[in-house]
Formats: C-alpha cells, sequence, structure tokens
C-alpha cells in the first residue's frame, strides 16, 4: 500500500516537475543560441555578451528569487480553496512587479555607466554596454512573466510555461537572426541585436501567458479586480517568503561565480575547462530544479489543506526522486566524461582537464539534487530564513574560503577549488534535509499554512 502512494506521488511530482524542466533546458537554449550567433560575427560581440550576461542576470535573479514566494503562497492558499487569497495576494504581486520593474531598470542602467570600473578592453565595454542597455527594456515584462508563471505553478498547472518557453526559444533565434545579422530590412546591429531581440521576446512570453490565463477557464477564479489597494500586512509576508530566496540564489550562484573568477587567474586553460564541466552541470541542475519546484507544490497544497502527515510524505518523496535522477546524472558522467568533453572542445588539455573536473560535478550531482529539493520543500513550507542563513553560511563562510585554501594554499590547482564546490553543497544538502525533518515531525494543526 505505501509503494502505491510512494509511486502516485512520484506520478504527480513528474507532471508538475516534467514541463519546468524542458522550459528551463529551452530557457538555457536561448542563452546558448545567442553565444554561438554571436561567436559567427566575432570575438568582440561574443566577449562583450559574455560580459553583459554576467551583468544583467543578477537583478534578474533576485526578482526570480523574491516571485517564487506567490509559487509558495499560492500553493497554501489553493490547496485550502481560499481562492480570494489568491486574488489579494496577485494585487499586492502587482504592486511589486512595477516596483521591481522600475528598480531593475535603474539598477541596470548604473551598472552600465559602472562597467569602466571593470577595466575591459575599450571595445568590449561599449558594446556590452548597448547590450545590456536593449535588454533592460525587457526586464519589466520578463518579471510580470515570473509573477504569473509562479502564480501557475502554485495552483499546479505547468505545462503553459514550457509550451511559451519553446514558442520563445523559437522567436529568440528567428530574432537574432534579424536583428544581429541584420535580415528583412533592419541595420546588422551585432550584440546589440541580441540584446533587443532578447528584451522582444521577454515581452512576447509576457503577452502569451497574459492571453493564456484570460482565455482559459482555470484562472477565472484569480482574476483580480481593478481596485489596487496596498495591504502591506499581505506584502510584508510576500516579501519575508521571498527575500530570503532571493538573497540564497544570489548567494549560490555567486559561489559559483566566485570561483570562475578565482580559476581565471591560473590560466586559460583552466578556465575554458571549468567552463565546459559546469556547463555540463548547470544542464543536469534543471532536472532536480523542476523537481524543486514541483516539490514546493506539492508541499504546500498538503500545507493548505491541513494534512501535516502529507507535507512530510511529499517532501521526502520529492527528495529521494531528485537524489534518484542525480545518481543518474552522476553515472553519466562517470561512464562518458570523455564522449561528452569532445563536444565542447578540441584542444587536448582543455579536455584532459575537463575530464578531471567532469569527475569531481559527478560526485557533487547527488548533492547538488538533494539541497535544491530539500530547499523546495522548506518553500512550500514558507521556511525560508533558516536556508538562507545555511546558505549563505555553508558558501560563503566554509565553500569558499575551502576552495581558496585547497586551490592556492595547498596547491591543488583547479580540482582543490571544485573540492570547496563540492563540500559546501554536501553540507548544504545535510543540513537542508535535517532542517526539513525538524519542521515536518510536527503535528499537523502547527504547520498548518498562515494566513
Amino acid at each position: 500500500m505505501r509503494h502505491k502512494s510512494i509511486s502516485r506521488e512520484l506520478k504527480h511530482n513528474a507532471a508538475l516537475a516534467g514541463p519546468i524542466v524542458l522550459a528551463q533546458v529551452a530557457q538555457v537554449a536561448m542563452g546558448f543560441t545567442d553565444t554561438v550567433m554571436a561567436g559567427r560575427i566575432g570575438s568582440l560581440d561574443l566577449g562583450a555578451i559574455a560580459v553583459g550576461v554576467n551583468l544583467w542576470i543578477l537583478p534578474y535573479l533576485f526578482c526570480v528569487g523574491l516571485l517564487m514566494a506567490v509559487s509558495s503562497m499560492s500553493s497554501h492558499y489553493f490547496g485550502a480553496a481560499r481562492f480570494s487569497a489568491i486574488r489579494d495576494l496577485m494585487r499586492q504581486v502587482g504592486w511589486l512587479v512595477v516596483v521591481l520593474g522600475i528598480m531593475s531598470v535603474l539598477v541596470i542602467w548604473l551598472m552600465i555607466r559602472g562597467i569602466g570600473l571593470l577595466a575591459l578592453d575599450t571595445d568590449i565595454e561599449r558594446v556590452a554596454g548597448s547590450y545590456v542597455h536593449a535588454v533592460s527594456f525587457g526586464l519589466p515584462a520578463v518579471i510580470g512573466y515570473l509573477a504569473l508563471r509562479f502564480l501557475s505553478e502554485g495552483i499546479g498547472y505547468t505545462k503553459p510555461m514550457m509550451v511559451i518557453q519553446l514558442i520563445a526559444l523559437g522567436a529568440n533565434i528567428l530574432a537574432n537572426w534579424v536583428f544581429m545579422f541584420g535580415k528583412l530590412g533592419f541595420p546588422a546591429m551585432g550584440a546589440e541585436g541580441a540584446g533587443w531581440a532578447t528584451a522582444l521576446v521577454m515581452w512576447l512570453q509576457l503577452v502569451l501567458l497574459l492571453g493564456y490565463i484570460y482565455r482559459h477557464k482555470r484562472y477565472r477564479f484569480i482574476w483580480i479586480t481593478p481596485v489596487f489597494r496596498p495591504d502591506w500586512r499581505r506584502t510584508g509576508e510576500l516579501l519575508r517568503v521571498g527575500m530570503p530566496i532571493a538573497v540564497t540564489l544570489v548567494a549560490e550562484v555567486g559561489m559559483f561565480a566566485a570561483v570562475a573568477l578565482l580559476m581565471g587567474t591560473l590560466g586559460v586553460t583552466e578556465v575554458a575547462a571549468h567552463q565546459v564541466a559546469l556547463n555540463v552541470a548547470a544542464m543536469a541542475f534543471m532536472i532536480p530544479l523542476g523537481i524543486s519546484s514541483a516539490t514546493t507544490v506539492r508541499v504546500g497544497h498538503a500545507l493548505g489543506e491541513g494534512r501535516g502527515e502529507l507535507v512530510r510524505f511529499r517532501g521526502l518523496v520529492g527528495i529521494g526522486f531528485a537524489a534518484s535522477c542525480m545518481m543518474l546524472t552522476a553515472s553519466v558522467l562517470f561512464l562518458l566524461p570523455e564522449q561528452i568533453v569532445h563536444i565542447y572542445t578540441r584542444d587536448a588539455a582543455v579536455q584532459a582537464l575537463a575530464r578531471q573536473l567532469l569527475f569531481m560535478a559527478a560526485v557533487f550531482q547527488l548533492s547538488d539534487g538533494i539541497q535544491i529539493s530539500a530547499n523546495g520543500a522548506l518553500r512550500g513550507m514558507k521556511d525560508t530564513l533558516v536556508p538562507m542563513g545555511i546558505t549563505l553560511g555553508v558558501y560563503w563562510v566554509m565553500g569558499l574560503p575551502l576552495s581558496w585554501y585547497l586551490g592556492f594554499v595547498r596547491g591543488i590547482g583547479p580540482q582543490g577549488l571544485w573540492m570547496g564546490l563540492v563540500a559546501g553543497l554536501t553540507l548544504a544538502a545535510m543540513l537542508l534535509v535535517w532542517r526539513f525533518l525538524v519542521l515536518s515531525r510536527r503535528p499537523a494543526g502547527s504547520v498548518r499554512a498562515s494566513d
């Protein structure tokens, strides 16, 4: 009987996670196509996009983390059949989207003005600035899209985002072809054209999702009225849940970025090999990331229904599902490192080091899957502050210093830098699972969703 319950829960989780995984892969593929198409123009445009992405991605990720609270809160309300609360929530989210949209554009423009502090090549600085300036006009749209996306995920509908993201991928390739290479009467703008293509696709995503929600009967109960009176209590809860998620997301991405910068001091071969291994690991990470989002929804629904015993069960099934998937990806990395590396580069020195780093990536696959899915389960319980503390402490107080110590003081090199990543992710996985086990052990009434 227990086996049937686990099987049913796995099916529910997979049905939610599958479209999210495909949507995330399509989103990553958009960046891949930008890189490939820029490479056909020249190294200047390729380098400018590489620099520019690292500028606008940070405010974008902060908004992603903050708006993830919408998924957690709406899943609670949906599980409790409190549809009026979802409408009230989306009123406040509307205010937040407007503020975040304005602030993100201003932050990007300030970054463009400060890009000279990076002491880059003058041409790269100029082209990267024009690329980021173009992208900034799409950020308000993608922030609105994210709010609606997390609402849809919170009430259990994930397929629309998969379809929209696949359409966006095709539109991005077409828009790049038009704006980057100067087709259909437009001037050839290179990297700046990629920025305008990205901004255009961001608006396309928002329009498509708005149209879907407006026309589909599943969403009729959540349409908000045009009365936008601020509700500071609900807005405060939204920020209380979302702000730690945003800080956690930026901290994790920042740790990997810091290791990349440290790797840059070792040499070109080391940076190239690191990039290959990290790109492979990032693609594999899309699987547990989707499962994590699905686990948030499943746990949130159980919590909204006041079924405390299901909170623990669904969380553990989600964590186990992610761990099982990552064991499979780890096996692929262990068994086929040469074939994988060969896809990326023909340089013998880069291939040799990348194969070694892929073994390290294989080791942390399990830890990475467990930590992100445990984080998802905790988000479903609206527990985000303590996980933020765990993440900051483990990654920046232990993991990054350990990477530096092993890589430089002990002289292990690139493998030492990755050992710090492995240690940080493993400790984070252990602590986050422990946190979930402690919270989910409470009686059903004490873990019931708050208003």
